[in-house]
């Protein structure tokens, strides 16, 4: 199944039926009254996060999407059926915007997660509520409101933990086949990842997390050079970046430095906050340099031309050599920030806690001029009856 990351909709919320302006007639009973009833309530839009749905692809070809309306209200006092409701089931991870202003309506960042996107319209009143006592046969009633429209974008950014960032054919699908269970394809030519891929590693049986590989980056993809800007989306929710380097390029005249400044640049252009995501090195193919003298004199030449990086480890993703190291240290860096994080909300908790609610004390204390109320009533009901 192709991947589908973006597509384009049109949701309309049902209408509201319409109240009915109709009267009582029985035998027996000349003037009954206004027996008119309320229009249903039209029938609203969700949008609900799935995590069995990984693609788009079921809003590529139905691209319009209507609750249904509010059924009229009748007389005998029978008041109009609300309209269905419908649910629009989405990737986890999809953002939901309006297409005229980029304003963001929903963001369905975990499972079951369910957002109101489009509002039914409210029914009609019947002449029922118009009866007064000098009008005492209303022939009023309201129409139903329409339900709201709204055209809308749909951009799906996949939830993972750490995402795969490098040259075509840099081994990135290598490396996620050798720790996860995810199977990329993998072949000998650059471009063979033409869609994300999401792979889970285990690193113990209760420690987990979620990598992602995306399509390679080239120089000049910021002006649509290769697949361009079109993948980086898929990496802003993620924690932490590894940026695999190919220290053995078939080409001889690549130059590893520059092809990793120049991803790096392409992460600037595209997004400063991704640019500043904490970044980790991964030095791969290292088995294609036999030589252990010359491959320690390749690794200290490139990292003292890259210049300083917070961490780098040396790897071959094809024998799975030093992955686990790469592994195991991911896996702490991810359990000491969501430490971190249980902690902070541990300590707002705590002190939400300590913090007296003065406003809701002062709410409860009597003032003089409830006393004086409360005296008043005492008095007119005692001269009510002496």
């Amino acid at each position: 199944m192709k991947f589908f990351d973006e597509a384009r909709i049109e949701v309309i919320a049902g209408d509201g039926g319409n109240g009915a302006a109709t009267f009582r007639r029985e035998k027996y009973i000349p003037m009954g009254g206004p027996d008119g009833g309320d229009g249903g309530k039209g029938g609203d839009v969700y949008a609900v996060g799935d995590r069995n749905l990984n693609t788009l692809i079921d809003f590529r070809y139905k691209r319009t999407f209507l609750a249904e309306r509010g059924e009229n209200g009748r007389g005998a006092d029978c008041y109009g059926k609300g309209g269905n409701d419908i649910e629009l089931r989405m990737p986890v991870g999809t953002i939901v915007s309006l297409q005229e202003t980029g304003e963001i309506i929903a963001d369905l960042d975990h499972d079951g997660k369910r957002v109101l996107i489009a509002k039914g319209g409210r029914g009609g009143l019947g002449n029922l509520h118009f009866k007064t006592s000098t009008n005492r046969a209303p022939r009023k009633k309201t129409m139903g409101q329409e339900g709201e429209r709204k055209s809308l974008n749909l951009e799906l950014k996949v939830l993972a933990d750490v995402g795969l960032l490098g040259m075509p054919n840099a081994g990135k699908s290598t490396f996620i086949r050798a720790v996860s269970s995810a199977k990329p394809k993998v072949a000998d030519y650059p471009f063979t990842t033409l869609a994300p891929n999401l792979g889970v590693v285990r690193t113990s049986e209760n420690r987990s997390f979620v990598i992602a590989d995306i399509p390679g980056l080239i120089e000049g993809a910021a002006d649509g050079a290769g697949l361009g800007h079109q993948f980086l989306r898929h990496l802003q929710r993620t924690h932490i970046l590894l940026h695999i380097v190919d220290l053995a390029p078939f080409d001889p005249e690549a130059d590893p430095v520059h092809d990793a400044h120049a991803i790096v640049e392409e992460l600037r252009k595209y997004d400063e906050s991704l640019y500043q995501k904490r970044r980790w090195l991964v030095l791969n193919k290292l088995d294609l340099i036999p030589d252990e003298d010359e491959r320690k004199e390749r690794i200290a030449a490139f990292l003292d031309a890259y210049g300083p990086i917070e961490r780098h480890f040396e790897v071959s993703a094809i024998s799975r050599q030093g992955c686990q190291e790469v592994v195991f240290a991911i896996q702490d860096l991810l359990d000491e920030e969501k430490a971190a994080a249980q902690a902070a909300a541990d300590a707002a908790a705590l002190e939400a806690a300590a913090t007296p609610d003065f406003e809701a004390a002062d709410d409860d204390i009597p003032t003089d001029d409830a006393d004086d109320e409360d005296y008043e009533d005492e008095d007119d009901d005692e001269n009510r009856n002496p």
